[in-house]
Order: C-alpha cells, then sequence, then structure tokens
C-alpha cells in the first residue's frame, strides 16, 4: 500500500520538475483515500513556504474541515525540512512515509529529527527509503541541470 501512494506523490514530484521547482511530491491520507496532492511551487509563488508538504497539509485541513489531521499519512518524495515537519506535528498527522533521505537538511532523523524529539507534544511513526530508488534520480536530475 505504500508503494502505491508514494507513486502517487512520485506524480506530484514529477509535475514539480516540469514546471521548474524542486521535484519534490507529497500526497496524504486518511482512511485509505487520497484527501491532498501537492508538489513544490516556491517558484511559482514567490513563497518560501509553498513546499509539497506544506501545500498538502492546507489542503487536508480544508477537506477534513479540522487543523487537526488525526488518523492520517503523508507520503513525500524527500525527507521534510524543519519547517514541512513542524508542520507535521503541529497538525498531528499519524505517520510520515518518505522516499529519499536528505542529509543536510532532513529534519526526520537526517540532520535532526523534529519529528521524533519527544519534548513536542506530538510525535509521528516514520517509515523510511520506499520508492527511494524512483525519488532519488528526480532530484539528482533537477539539480545536475541547475548547475549547467
Amino acid at each position: 500500500m505504500d508503494q502505491h501512494y508514494m507513486r502517487e506523490a512520485l506524480k506530484q514530484a514529477k509535475r514539480a520538475g516540469e514546471s521548474g521547482e524542486v521535484p519534490i511530491g507529497a500526497v496524504i491520507v486518511h482512511k485509505n483515500q487520497v484527501i491532498a496532492r501537492a508538489y513544490n511551487q516556491v517558484e511559482l509563488l514567490h513563497d518560501p513556504t509553498a513546499h509539497a508538504e506544506m501545500i498538502a497539509i492546507t489542503q487536508a485541513a480544508d477537506h477534513l474541515k479540522n487543523e487537526r489531521l488525526l488518523d492520517t499519512w503523508i507520503y513525500t518524495t524527500l525527507e521534510p525540512c524543519a519547517m514541512c515537519a513542524g508542520a507535521m506535528v503541529l497538525a498531528r498527522i499519524s505517520r510520515l512515509i518518505y522516499a529519499a533521505a536528505d542529509p543536510k537538511a532532513g529534519a526526520c532523523g537526517s540532520a535532526i529529527n523534529v519529528v521524533r524529539t519527544g519534548k513536542l507534544n506530538h510525535q509521528l511513526e516514520i517509515t523510511r527509503g520506499v520508492l527511494e530508488e524512483e525519488s532519488r534520480p528526480l532530484i539528482q536530475a533537477f539539480f545536475k541541470e541547475k548547475r549547467k
């Protein structure tokens, strides 16, 4: 089941890449139903907070008519940053599933661990590496092209 939903997040990541954004996608699932789909739109919206995860959290909250996203799972193609990880904690998302780790800025165990710190009022269950072999090349190709 995790691979199915991660493939949906990968579709979103490809949309981001096609529009010149860092190719990261996110999907939020509630009761086995996708309730939010998003991709990075930082450049498009001129908004440093327009990460796929943040947009998906907003969509999911609107869908559920609640700021608490209880019993939801978020799938993202790259390990979330500190901003997105903090939003996941505040939203009370139950589970995070991500594809590729981000050793430089990942805030879910790589650089720091916001979602499992134990000092905050909520912790997420984490599953790492789902379809990493499909996600990592998207990101690597994007940055290789940017450096040209």
